[in-house]
């Protein structure tokens, strides 16, 4: 993965937190503006300003983006509401002279872009901006509470602590079902597939495609994807999410559990790739 930008320096401690928290769990599964564009419904370019430092994330994107990933929203979340109070009020000094802009669905100012502006789509193009013109309203003034964004403070570094020693240990722990984030109109959503791992006749099964052994490889898509990515989930190896698509993630996945079980690496599931699967 390439190397991620340094974030401003005049950034809030608890955003950059709060950002680095997010660039952990795109780059632990390898994933891209595009993937995250297509699996989150927010676009590339909306991410890029989000994990660049220059935008701050909206919750819904924040909550998405834990979820595809497996991970725990919350201390995330509660980086990202200390974070709110430092950069509205950053907003306002620096806003004077220029129209307000939009707030978010939590009641926070937020990037024009990801509310009324351009949002570019999963293959890069743009939309227009939807609704009539004219004047937004400001957001709400914020009265300081010092000493609970303190108390806050130190609670979010111990949660922040605690989620860095969990994303080391969650490719190896025992997966919960997942299920594929909800999208907004602005990009067309995989169905959604969750786990049910149950031993069937000695056989493993995820209880999407029946039983079924049909050969799939790369840019596959459907049940029999998902079925195949429970059971790498299942065998300790990270596919990425449950989405139903055979892309780069579930790709590395299968050859490695193939060469784990010494068949030929080839990133095909067969037969024998299905018997060992649910052996």
């Amino acid at each position: 993965m390439p190397r991620s930008k340094a974030l401003p320096a005049e950034l809030d401690p608890h955003a950059q937190q709060l950002v680095t928290g997010l660039r952990r769990l795109k780059d632990r599964d390898e994933l891209t503006l595009r993937h995250l564009a297509a699996k989150t419904g927010y676009s590339a370019k909306s991410w890029e300003r989000y994990l660049g430092g220059t935008s701050l994330p909206p919750r819904e994107a924040v909550e998405a983006l834990a979820r595809i990933t497996g991970a725990d929203p919350a201390p995330l979340l509660a980086l990202r509401e200390i974070a709110a109070d430092s950069w509205d009020g950053r907003r306002d000094r620096s806003a004077a002279g220029t129209p307000p802009v939009e707030q978010d669905p939590a009641g926070r100012a937020g990037d024009p872009a990801d509310v009324v502006g351009v949002r570019e789509s999963a293959e890069g193009e743009q939309e227009p901006p939807g609704g009539p013109a004219g004047p937004r309203p400001t957001a709400p003034t914020r009265f300081p509470h010092r000493a609970l964004t303190a108390v806050l403070a130190a609670l979010v570094v111990a949660l922040g602590i605690t989620l860095l020693l969990v994303l080391r240990l969650d490719d190896h722990a025992a997966p919960a079902p997942v299920v594929a984030a909800p999208t907004s109109a602005a990009a067309s959503s995989p169905p959604a597939y969750a786990c049910h791992l149950t031993r069937v006749d000695g056989r493993w099964s995820a209880g999407l495609n029946q039983g079924r052994d049909t050969e799939i490889g790369y840019g596959a898509t459907g049940a029999d994807v998902a079925e195949a990515q429970c059971l790498l989930r299942r065998a300790g190896i990270s596919p990425g999410g449950i989405d139903g698509m055979f892309g780069p993630l579930t790709l590395r996945a299968v050859k490695t559990f193939q060469a784990r079980a010494g068949l030929v690496a080839d990133g095909m599931v067969g037969p024998r790739s299905w018997k060992a699967l649910r052996g």
